[in-house]
């Protein structure tokens, strides 16, 4: 809407000049300065330097494993300052295994009931339990519900029965025996994650399960931080594993025991304090958190609504690919910018030569043809610059 209006504008100045200031041979020379401003002009080197960067950036980042949703995505990577991160499925391998289940006055008599209910539930810790109950028989489950960010409820044989965290029980007024609270601290200072079993009454069992931190989160993290990013942890477990995990990845700020909707709030805080906000999750309960950040970062392997919500998806969960995300943003960024100013400078250069601005110091009048050859040259090494990109690391 500005650039051909100006180049067409230019081309008729320059004829109306040379026909007032050449009588002799105006006409002539008016005529050819204004069909070589025309061919001269290069709307393509502008008009290709942002897509063909673009393109060459998305595609890179595929062959990386990042999925990256759009040009808005790509460009807002590299002005992220703060990344924050779930914990389970994350910044660990999200494959926990039971370690320990202790029950009330060592009577499992209710293990199908806790196989059963945990069955139906889709968080990691729960594949923990189904796995280490392998072979047990399946009961029915009726009236089965999520309690988000804190557990799950269900109904066998007219009885109510709870898996969750302790403040599940707590609000539940649930009774919780001293044994089992002794065992649940106990297990819990070893920096393992705390699943509750109980009925409507009384707390039945505790299980302890833990999840191995991925060998990449540590490199992960001390890249980001080396690039002058804060990393934050979020997890709903207890403070003590929160903690644990924090250490052994080298993460120094982190916020344990909240619920979904905390995240999306936390993430929000920062983002009032003029951060630019990536989260990085999995689940369920990270997609309100994912949806608020600046940069959504989706771990593959993780929930369908995670990876819809996201506008980058990490499809080896390897957390490595963030900072070579950002990278690329940046790479890709720094390449528009070339790709402008070339584009701007040969505009600048070469409109003033195509309307005889050097004719009358040395005679000069550009020839058509190698205009339109200059034109086709800019358009290219546009794209040959964006290809550039390729090939960076």
């Amino acid at each position: 809407g500005i650039f051909v209006p100006a180049i067409i504008g230019i081309a008729l100045l320059s004829f109306v000049l040379w026909l007032v200031f050449d009588p002799s041979g105006g006409l002539t020379h008016g005529i050819l300065a204004t069909v070589t401003v025309l061919v001269i002009a290069c709307p393509c080197a502008l008009g290709l330097a942002t897509p063909t960067a673009v393109m060459v950036g998305i595609g890179k980042g595929a062959e990386k494993g990042i999925l990256i949703r759009d040009a808005v995505s790509l460009e807002t990577a590299g002005k992220i300052d703060t990344v924050v991160m779930d914990k389970t499925g994350t910044l660990t391998e999200g494959k926990p295994v039971v370690t320990d289940i202790v029950w009330a006055n060592g009577d499992d008599r209710a293990k199908a009931v806790f196989f059963s209910l945990e069955k139906l539930s889709e968080h990691p810790l729960a594949d923990a339990v189904v796995h280490y109950f392998a072979g047990v028989p399946t009961l029915n489950v009726e009236r089965f519900g999520s309690l988000t960010g804190k557990g799950i409820e269900g109904t066998v044989d007219g009885v109510r029965y709870f898996a969750g965290s302790r403040r599940l029980l707590d609000e539940q007024g649930i009774v919780v025996g001293k044994e089992l609270n002794i065992e649940a601290q106990r297990l819990s200072a070893e920096a393992k994650s705390i699943v509750w079993f109980a009925d409507s009454e009384q707390a039945l069992a505790v299980a302890a399960i833990a999840d191995r931190i991925k060998d990449s989160s540590v490199e992960a993290v001390r890249e980001l931080q080396a690039a002058g990013i804060d990393v934050y942890m979020l997890t709903g477990d207890s403070r003590a594993v929160a903690g644990h995990i924090a250490e052994k990845a080298g993460i120094r700020h982190f916020e344990a025991e909240i619920l979904p909707q905390d995240k999306a709030a936390f993430v929000k805080r920062l983002q009032t304090l003029g951060h630019k906000v990536a989260m990085a999750g999995d689940g369920i309960n990270d997609s309100a958190a994912l949806a608020q950040a600046d940069l959504s970062i989706a771990m593959g392997g993780g929930s369908d609504i995670a990876m819809d919500v996201a506008q980058m998806t990490i499809i080896s969960s390897d957390l490595r690919k963030i900072p070579e995300a950002i990278q690329l943003s940046k790479q890709t960024v720094r390449t528009i910018r070339q790709n402008l100013f070339w584009a701007f400078i040969y505009n600048l250069v070469g409109i003033p030569v195509a309307a005889g601005a050097l004719y009358p110091v040395s005679g000069f009048l550009l020839n058509p043809m190698i205009a339109g050859a200059a034109m086709a040259l800019s358009s290219v090494s546009v794209v040959a610059n964006s290809l550039r990109l390729k090939y960076r690391r």
